[in-house]
């Protein structure tokens, strides 16, 4: 295939030509985003939690009573709750994946030493590890006489009493990278708190860079303020009832609180992912249309150029041109321009992905997603150019000749 007729044919044409490029370029930058954003929220997800997601069922109380004692209130509304038939196990906690509550301290490995990562707190009464379903890969649970108080009303002083801590792999990994944590001090707080064990799943609350998603410590802190999350482990064919029951109980046990999101895990999880949800769904909308009305364009453009070359098609037919010589010339032309158009877009891509990653924070864009966009562009062209360029290999060179 001669590239110079090409680029002389092009050159005719070079605002519709120019026009296309353009289109493709913006298409291409837009595309190869919107996809790695697909993809980025669909990976979000799927993240696994690390708690036992299909047997878990909540309920969050909020005393009114100024003057209650919440420790002894929550040892009083768990014995009741465990008595309910189906609930195997029931713990008080305040932090959950998922419920926002997200009370985050600067991890540092000596007195007044640099931040090494940002961890949630996940706090709870005895028990904890078990109800949540959370899997212990080294160490152990925490001993009765290791959990103290959070001290919710005095600045959360608690943090500086705990001796012990439980840490997810990520930040053990984030704090001591090839090492063993057991038995390593940590500060979250003022006084240095021993790792006794290692989950090896548990996301935070609240959504973050996947990179510290899985940044947590669990401490043996008991919830003593007003607000607190009920946890109940039950079989997942019973957690409906279990939790109408559950409202009934702590209902009747004291009035003067609400019950909010009685809901089980599952539940809220959909509620947290919801907006992602809606934007894959947006985003999947968008990038279609583009390709629609980039693939519309290209064969558009081609069934107009072919209207205009019927002449000139006419010509190389009689002087020996195949049809396949034909149909080539148009899937050459067609590569070329949106082979431009592809580079342009990779720049574009990267461009539009450092707005994104200044203004939203959005993960750097990698190699393989603009790759992956080119080849489909490359191809969506040359399938939208298959049918003009079909239609013009089928022109008779006497037709084509005598038309002119």
């Amino acid at each position: 295939m001669s590239l110079p007729p090409i680029i002389a044919s092009l050159t005719r044409h070079k605002l519709t030509a120019l026009l296309l490029v353009l289109q493709v370029g913006l298409t291409c930058a837009i595309v190869c985003n919107v996809a790695f954003m697909i993809v980025d929220r669909v990976q979000q997800l799927r993240q696994p939690s690390g708690v036992a997601e299909s047997e878990l069922a909540m309920i969050e109380s909020t005393d009114l009573d100024q003057d209650a004692q919440p420790l002894v209130r929550h040892q009083i509304d768990l014995a009741a709750l465990r008595t309910i038939p189906g609930v195997q196990s029931a713990v008080a906690a305040d932090a959950l994946p998922f419920n926002h509550h997200d009370w985050s301290n600067g991890i540092t490995l000596a007195p007044d030493g640099p931040a090494r990562a940002t961890a949630t707190v996940f706090d709870g009464t005895a028990g904890e590890l078990a109800v949540l379903g959370l899997h212990l890969v080294e160490g152990r649970d925490f001993l009765p006489d290791e959990y103290v108080p959070m001290g919710s009303a005095h600045d959360w002083n608690g943090i500086d009493q705990v001796p012990a801590t439980i840490v997810t792999r990520a930040l053990a990994e984030k704090l001591f990278p090839g090492q063993d944590p057991l038995g390593k001090n940590i500060y979250p707080g003022d006084n240095p708190i021993r790792i006794v064990g290692v989950v090896d799943h548990l996301l935070r609350p609240q959504a973050h860079e996947s990179a510290d998603n899985e940044y947590a410590t669990v401490l043996p802190l008991l919830p003593d303020a007003n607000d607190v999350t009920y946890v109940l482990r039950t079989a997942p064919r019973d957690r409906e009832r279990v939790l109408k029951q559950a409202t009934a109980v702590l209902e009747h046990l004291h009035a003067n609180r609400i019950l909010r999101y009685a809901q089980t895990f599952e539940q809220l999880r959909a509620d947290f992912f919801h907006r992602n949800r809606t934007m894959i769904g947006l985003l999947v909308a968008a990038a279609a249309g583009l390709l629609i009305v980039t693939a519309l364009g290209i064969a558009g453009l081609a069934s107009f150029w072919v209207q205009q070359r019927r002449h000139s098609i006419g010509i190389r037919r009689a002087v020996g041109a195949t049809r396949r010589d034909v149909l080539r010339y148009f899937q050459f032309e067609n590569f070329l321009i949106v082979g431009t158009g592809v580079i342009l877009g990779a720049m574009l891509a990267y461009g539009l992905n450092l707005l994104l990653m200044w203004h939203y924070e959005q993960p750097r864009l990698p190699m393989p997603y603009v790759a992956m966009g080119a080849t489909a562009l490359w191809l969506l062209g040359q399938l939208a150019v298959l049918g003009p360029a079909l239609r013009a290999a089928s022109v008779p060179p006497v037709v084509a000749t005598r038309a002119a």
